[in-house]
């Protein structure tokens, strides 16, 4: 997993420019919609192409984060290799898994967060956010929006590939069911409840609409309807979200 970690990254990187190059002259609605359609094309292709990703059976067996090299599992993968547990004298238990998993994933998540909001206040961060307030006054400054975006859009797109690498250790299978445009979706939603450019808004919408679906899972059928009509509600009465960026203001002082 851990060899694994910074290709992904990278595979994600790579891919993100790659798609980003040519879509990110589009505007607004329609960057969106061939962003999702995108997401479409490689699912489609996860499906097919069988020999390299195992069509709709996906790719099993996965393994999980190790322990400074010692496997968090009842049994080594390889014969004479000794697991975690045994290593440390401990009876195996499958809470102690969860917990490392957790923890890892905290860790992985602390990380991302201080990595970003260094970059906000590094230059790049900066013309992220005049390109988010206006565009055209991004280009009179002289800053390129496509250059902009492409990074934001590789930056996003590498931090995704941590992400899914980790998912699938998690997980220990991934298929094409497991990316449908409901996760897209629900990712969105994410940013808008938790509010543009608010990181701490966005931890706090992914934690609430994390729980809430397990909550209500006893009303299966109308999840997604209660899902849909927070949403709107959400867009109509705070567009801003539950904790919006502070943006900076100018007091002029009055003569």
């Amino acid at each position: 997993f851990w060899q694994a970690l910074p290709m992904a990254g990278l595979m994600g990187a790579f891919f993100g420019f790659l798609l980003g190059f040519p879509v990110l002259r589009l505007r607004g609605d329609y960057l969106a919609i061939v962003t999702l359609g995108f997401g479409e094309i490689i699912r489609l292709l996860l499906v097919n192409l069988y020999d390299f990703t195992g069509g709709p059976d996906g790719i099993s067996g996965i393994p999980k984060p190790t322990v400074f090299g010692y496997e968090m599992t009842r049994r080594a993968s390889e014969e004479g290799a000794q697991t975690f547990h045994q290593m440390m004298g401990w009876k195996f238990d499958t809470l102690d898994v969860i917990i490392y998993l957790y923890l890892t994933a905290l860790a992985l998540a602390f990380i991302t967060l201080i990595i970003s909001s260094r970059l906000v206040r590094m230059p790049i961060g900066r013309a992220w956010e005049a390109l988010r307030e206006d565009e055209i006054a991004c280009r009179s400054l002289g800053l390129n929006p496509t250059r902009i975006k492409l990074s934001a859009f590789t930056l996003g797109a590498t931090f995704a590939g941590f992400g899914g690498a980790f998912f699938a250790a998690r997980q220990g299978l991934v298929n094409p069911e497991s990316f449908t445009f409901i996760e897209s979706a629900l990712i969105l939603a994410i940013v808008v409840l938790g509010g543009m450019g608010s990181q701490i808004g966005v931890i706090l919408a992914a934690i609430v609409l994390t729980v809430l679906p397990e909550l209500a899972r006893q009303f299966a059928e109308y999840r997604m309807l209660i899902f849909g009509l927070v949403m709107v509600l959400m867009m109509v009465w705070r567009p801003q979200g539950l904790l919006p960026a502070k943006r900076p203001q100018v007091e002029i002082p009055n003569e």
